[in-house]
């Protein structure tokens, strides 16, 4: 390449940088400034669905569909601020979303599964349910899926197909869930007086409700103690810390009424 071809080519880069360089930082500078106005609006339109008396389910994706739409024409924007056919674009996508459905039917029949959910409502947002074994508290649902945040404060993703076609158990929908704790008591102690002291225990404990149907039952006969089952009510949303606190008032209970928790014990013999 000789000087000419050099400065010839070094030429028509610096004309297309001058050409191109007010478009490219308008249309950075219109990105930014409408994807924040995107995110005010969505606020806006989030704080309307809330004080509305649309269900939750439904608004949360309405707001989403709102704020993915307007992304999308914006997208659409700043490409024709470049030369590009906004209808041979949208055509375009159209085309690409057509593909991408085609080649995932499976999530097709996830988005119908979807509907039913929204239609038959068998949870909403915030409900805790247990869903393909897993138990957690609605988050969002999607399209697709269903996202659930875990009693261990995990984020699970189950779809919707698996979902509709298997038990829903929402737990919610009563306003109370039942704790169970097991604890063994050995043979030679009363039972009704570790009942006693167990109940004296877990009267004040604040995560309980529903006293009146409260109890504490003989479980099963074990090998080596006899296993107390002990049914307490208390609020979805304070499962997991009642189970903790009742687990240990239990403990504690038996343990200073002198109350003995034996454990499984082995003797082996020998022959000398």
């Amino acid at each position: 390449m000789n000087t000419e071809e050099i400065w010839h080519y070094t030429a028509e880069a610096g004309s297309l940088i001058m050409t191109w360089t007010p478009t490219i930082v308008w249309a950075i500078i219109t990105l930014i400034v409408w994807l924040r106005a995107i995110k005010w609006i969505a606020k806006i339109v989030n704080k309307w669905f809330e004080t509305s008396k649309l269900d939750i389910t439904v608004a949360k994706f309405l707001s989403n569909l709102i704020s993915v739409w307007l992304k999308v024409l914006l997208l659409i924007s700043v490409a024709g601020m470049f030369g590009v056919q906004t209808t041979s674009f949208i055509a375009l996508l159209w085309a690409a979303w057509l593909a991408v459905g085609m080649a995932l039917q499976w999530s097709l029949s996830n988005f119908a599964w979807w509907v039913l959910i929204l239609l038959f409502k068998p949870y909403k947002i915030w409900d805790l349910v247990d869903l393909q074994w897993i138990k957690g508290h609605v988050m969002e649902i999607w399209i697709l899926n269903t996202t659930l945040t875990t009693l261990d404060n995990n984020t699970a993703i189950v779809p919707n197909g698996p979902i509709i076609n298997d038990n829903i158990i929402n737990l919610t929908t009563k306003n109370s869930i039942r704790v169970d704790v097991k604890v063994g008591i050995a043979y030679h102690e009363s039972i009704d007086n570790a009942r006693k002291v167990i109940n004296e225990a877990i009267q004040a404990n604040t995560y309980i409700i529903d006293h009146q149907n409260n109890g504490i039952f003989v479980n099963d006969l074990g090998e080596s103690s006899v296993q107390l089952i002990v049914r307490w009510y208390t609020k979805p949303e304070t499962y997991r810390p009642a189970y903790f606190s009742l687990t240990e008032d239990t403990k504690n209970a038996l343990e200073k009424a002198g109350i003995e928790i034996p454990f499984p014990q082995r003797v082996i013999t020998s022959k000398k």
